[in-house]
């Protein structure tokens, strides 16, 4: 069967032009596959994590270790997604010896690690330890796939925007 690319292209929602392995901060939403809430509940205005949620949190941080250049901010694990702040300290210069003359950064040479690889890893590691315990602690399982394909991001621009979206990360359970 071939694919007629004029009716089924996918569109990527990422900034064309825009480098996403570069220094900065980027705000993140990823959401369940049909907005399933499969992570936990809001009780009293409180998110109460259920085991599959507190794995979700578990994987969040362990973005540190496999990517030496990230560092996870503020996050939340809602019932059927998860918001999270990840700010990527981009390059690191030091790997370049100074007597390098060929190194050039424009080239895309000792980047940091690009945002669509670091989701693509935290959403893997999720399902799979997700299917692993729908087989052996009886969670709920899901149709099909985990995680909606896309996820929405925003780069943070400054200080008054990071805080902006802390805050709506911590609050967003009261809504």
């Amino acid at each position: 069967m071939t694919i007629d690319a004029g009716i089924h292209r996918r569109k990527s929602i990422r900034l064309q032009e825009y480098d996403y392995s570069q220094a900065g901060g980027y705000f993140l939403r990823i959401c369940t596959q049909e907005r399933q809430c499969l992570f936990g509940r809001i009780a009293d205005e409180n998110m109460i994590l259920n085991d599959a949620g507190k794995m979700v949190a578990k994987w969040y941080h362990e973005l540190q270790n496999k990517f030496p250049d990230i560092k996870c901010d503020e996050s939340a694990v809602m019932p059927n997604h998860f918001h999270g702040v990840i700010m990527n300290a981009g390059a690191d210069l030091c790997v370049c010896p100074e007597h390098d003359t060929d190194f050039d950064a424009s080239q895309g040479e000792h980047i940091g690690s690009p945002l669509p690889q670091v989701v693509q890893w935290f959403k893997t590691m999720i399902t799979n330890e997700y299917i692993r315990g729908v087989k052996k602690h009886d969670w709920p399982p899901f149709a099909g796939k985990l995680w909606q394909r896309n996820y929405f991001d925003r780069i943070i621009r400054n200080e008054d925007e990071l805080n902006r979206i802390r805050e709506y990360i911590l609050y967003n359970p009261l809504k």
